[in-house]
Formats: C-alpha cells, structure tokens, sequence
C-alpha cells in the first residue's frame, strides 16, 4: 500500500474511465476531493490525515483510519492521473493530559502520579528506550506502519507545539476567542460552559494540562491569564507549547493550520463534525472532505478501547493471519459496525484469496470494485491457492498436527505438484493455521458420540468411501457422502431434490460428521476435506470415533 510501485497500466483511458464511473468507496471519497477544486488551482499537494490518540497500545481501528485513507489516496491519485502530488499525514495527539490510566499497563500505581501530565510527559511503563509513554505508543504505531509499507509522514503535536508550527494559528484562536467561544458554549452543559476555555495551560509548576477558565486573553499580546492549581494568577504566551487547545478546538485549528484536505475519523466523532468544520472557518480554513466509518466492536458487541485494551491489538492478528486479510477486512462495508475478534480471522483469510483469484478474470469496471486493487495498490499479486484456510484448519483440527511438515504431507500426496517451494503463499498459511488452530480452535473442540442413527449413517459412509479410489476428488467424494444421506430418513430436506428427484440432504448430516468427527460446529465442503486427509485416514477417523475413542 505504498507509492513507491509503478503501474505502467495505471493511466490507460480504459482504467480512467472505469474508474470515473466505480462505485467502489475510496473512488467515491476522492471524487468529493477533485470536485473541491473544481474551477480552482490545485494547492502544493493535496493533504490526507489521519488521527491517533496515544493514550494506549495502537488497536486495529487506529491501523484501519491509515490504510483506508491511503485506498482513497491511490484513487485520488488514478483519476487525477497522478498529476497533483499528495501527502499522508499521521498526526498523534501526544500533547493531550492522561486523563486516566489504562488498563492494560504493566503496573498503573507507576503512572498515577503522572496523571493529567502531556503523554509525552509521562514516563513509559513499559521500559525500553523510548523517553515516554507517549513515545512509546508512537513507536508502535510507527512500526507497524512501516511494516505494512505506508507511505506516510509521522507529526507529534508535541513537536509541533514546541517547534512554533502552531503558533500562527495560536494566536488567531486568541484574536477570535469570542468567535470560537460562541461556536463551542451551545454544546455544553451549564456547568461547563462556565469554567470552559479553548486554551488548556501546561502548569510551569506541574507540567499537567490545566482545565481552568481565563481571566484575560490578550489577543495583541498573544497570552492568557488564568489561576493555576494553588490559584496563584499566572500569565503564559499561547505560543512556543506552553498552552494546547482543547480536544475540540483543536480538530478545527489544526485543519486550518495545515490546510486539510481530508480526514475520516470514526462515528463517535460524527456528532462533533459540524463543530471541528464551524471552528476550522472561523480561523480562516477551509474545512475537509470528511468520511465518517463505522466503530469496530469486541466479541460482546462493546467498541473497542485502547485504553480497555479489548478486540484485536496489530500483532495479534498479524500472529495469526496475513496482512492482507487485514487491509481486507478494513475495506470492506466501512459504514457498517463490525466485530473485531479472533473468530472473524478465517473468513477474512479465505475471502481475501478469493477475491485475489477473480481479478485477473475480472474487466476492469469489477476490478476496480474488487478489494485487492485497493490493497495492493492497483498490482495484486497473482497467486494461486489450491488449499482454503478453513480446509486447512480443518486438517490441523483431525490430524493434530503441529509440525507444518505433517500438514504439507497430506496436501502434497493429495493435490498434484504443490509443493512449500512451489506455493510459498500456502506454505505461509500452513503456520498461521497451525498457530491458530493451538490458540483457538483446540480449547474449544467438543467431541460428542454419536447416537444409534447417526452411527449407521458413518458405518455406511465409511462403507461408500471404501468403494471410492485412493485418489478420489473432492466432488467424488461429495456426491458419495450426498448418495449415503439421503438414505436415512432424519437427513432428508424435502424442500430440497435430488438429482434422481427424491429428497435433498439437510445440513444436519454435514454438521453431524463434524460435531463428532472433528468435534466442531462446522466445517468447510466435507468432499474436500476427506480428499485432502485422504479416504483411508477419514474412514480410520470415523472408526475412532464409532470405537468412541475420540468423544473419551
């Protein structure tokens, strides 16, 4: 998802016109970008940023606002035909006071006589070289960034502050104080409005960020005047980072500062939107294309927190899956609220192979709505996977295997000429499915024994597989078990017909195979799972499990 790649097809009027008329998002987003230049010249570079809080360990969502910014980039980039320079922009809040501690630091008693101090203030709990907490929370995002292989420029408000790249706008807060106080006092309580100010000092006693009302903003002077915490009146310059903005005013400053020209921030800040767009105009900025996505959820339906530290952190999906089904799982329906747990990794996986294998088949109108153009940046990778991540899951799941070796001989006696040296996609996607079977997928197996009915039906399954060739397809295979099934009368589906047109087979009998066979809920196409164990292995599994050897 960098710049770096070149598409020699990247300007042909074919892709150009496809891609003025695709309704895939990112192409919609940097519509709304061009249009806002419309009849105008084109600025230095056209600005994308994005937001992190460094109040805790960089979650997924935080990782999900760059490489969706970066997708509507590459689109921008495509029907401008790359003639207008662009800059992504990954701005930290690490000025803001730590408001509380999170949950998920090594020992919180380290870090309470710290609280309210700037993050980058705080010193780091987790050890190491970095100077701070805030430091170390930019590191990590950092690094990960790096290693997926954006194409980003990193900003400390910290740096920012100090350096003096904020100090122009500073001061045109304080010039229009009475403006930007009529734009925030509506939006709150009473209580608040009487104690609220845009300006947040940093005590020159304390270091915290100080939430203390004004008692003078001398606009020609560019300083404030305030009580600090011992109510000692106190005098600062707005400049040279001795004072923040609040979290609000400073949306707005910022994009005016910088010149904005586009920011997707989660629904949480939805309702605030009119508020950053009033505050970014009053100081003489033009506010930015917004685009407004869904909040990411835990497995008990709560959003995610850095500093609850629920859902998925980077590496532990990186653990146990590739990147790319990552970036998959950010673009796809980023308006709709979606889980974020380990349950939603396989399908990711799996969908992202699928998608990978249409696209060369695709015209370029389906590619251009096709996921992978948008991951890889126009250049998927052309990649043949002849072993799902589900099937191979399942293969962990009734071999035991933890050694990939073990796995790689089921699939190379099996599938013709795949090899780890021919298929290194798949022979990485052999580890992760083992690292996920351990984790995951062994804790949880329930084995049950089968009842009298479901028994025949495996005995005369094992019978049908005996009369099947050793090298028998998955379809083969499929259609043995569909011919056994609708035999027995509890597997009938009567909605459904047969070939022959009796009875269909309900899905009852799969779920069945699986519940005692594997000892989980489901699994994937049982024919190609049984040709890839191989028949002989699947009949000695149903015979451990008629023995009752495996539900013990």
């Amino acid at each position: 998802m960098t710049q770096s790649r070149s598409n020699s097809l990247m300007h042909s009027p074919e892709i150009l016109a496809a891609a003025q008329e695709s309704k895939a998002w990112p192409f919609e987003e940097a519509r709304k970008i061009i249009k806002r230049y419309e009849g105008k010249d084109w600025p230095e570079a056209i600005l994308f940023e994005t937001g992190y809080g460094p109040s805790g360990l960089p979650h997924i969502g935080t990782f999900g606002e760059v490489a969706r910014t970066t997708m509507v980039r590459h689109a921008f980039r495509l029907l401008t035909e790359d003639k207008v320079p662009t800059r992504l922009l990954c701005f930290s809040d690490d000025m803001d006071g730590m408001r509380k501690i999170p949950d998920n630091v090594p020992d919180r008693s380290f870090l309470e006589p710290h609280l309210h101090k700037p993050l980058t203030v705080v010193p780091n709990p987790f050890g190491g070289d970095h100077d701070s907490f805030g430091h170390h929370n930019n590191a990590m995002l950092r690094r990960f960034l790096d290693t997926f292989g954006f194409d980003y420029e990193f900003a400390s408000a910290t740096e920012y502050y100090k350096a003096g790249r904020f100090d122009a706008i500073l001061k045109r807060v304080a010039e229009r104080y009475d403006a930007i106080m009529a734009i925030m006092l509506p939006t709150l309580g009473e209580e608040r409005r009487a104690t609220y100010s845009p300006f947040l000092p940093i005590s020159p006693k304390t270091g915290r960020v100080l939430y203390v009302p004004m008692k003078k903003v001398d606009a020609e002077a560019g300083t404030i005047t305030f009580d600090d915490e011992e109510g000692e009146e106190t005098t600062l310059p707005v400049t040279g980072g001795k004072v923040k903005l609040q979290w609000k005013p400073d949306f707005g400053a910022r994009w005016a500062a910088l010149g904005v020209d586009f920011e997707m921030f989660g629904k949480d800040h939805g309702p605030n939107m009119g508020v950053y767009d009033r505050i970014c105009e009053a100081l003489g900025g033009r506010a930015p294309e917004h685009f407004v996505y869904e909040l990411f959820l835990d497995d008990k339906g709560e959003k995610i927190s850095k500093s609850k530290g629920n859902g998925l952190t980077i590496d532990e999906w990186l653990t146990y899956a590739p990147t790319e089904s990552l970036a998959l799982y950010m673009f796809q329906k980023p308006r709709t609220a979606k889980k974020l747990y380990f349950d939603v990794i396989p399908r990711a996986v799996d969908e992202y192979y699928q998608f990978l294998a249409a696209y060369p088949k695709q015209a370029w109108k389906e590619r251009l709505g096709n996921p992978v153009w948008h991951i890889h940046d126009g250049n998927p990778p052309e990649t043949v996977l002849p072993v799902s991540f589900a099937l191979l899951l399942n293969l962990v799941s009734a071999s035991n295997a933890h050694d990939k070796s073990v796995l790689w001989g089921f699939i190379s006696r099996h599938v013709d000429g795949v090899t780890p040296q021919t298929h290194p996609e798949l022979d990485r996607l052999v580890v992760y499915a083992i690292r996920y079977f351990d984790d995951f997928v062994k804790p949880t197996k329930v084995f049950r024994a089968a009842d009298e009915i479901e028994a025949a039906a495996l005995q005369a399954l094992s019978a049908r597989l005996a009369t099947l060739p050793g090298d028998a397809d998955g379809e083969a295979i499929q259609n043995a078990s569909l011919d056994v099934a609708r035999g027995i009368e509890r597997y009938q589906d009567h909605s459904k017909k047969s070939p022959e047109g009796g009875p269909g087979v309900s899905v009852a009998f799969f779920q069945m195979i699986y519940q005692v066979l594997i000892g989980q809920e489901r699994g994937p196409r049982f024919g190609s799972f049984a040709a890839l164990y191989g028949i002989d292995n699947t009949r000695a599994l149903i015979d451990k499990a008629l023995r009752g050897e495996l539900a013990a």
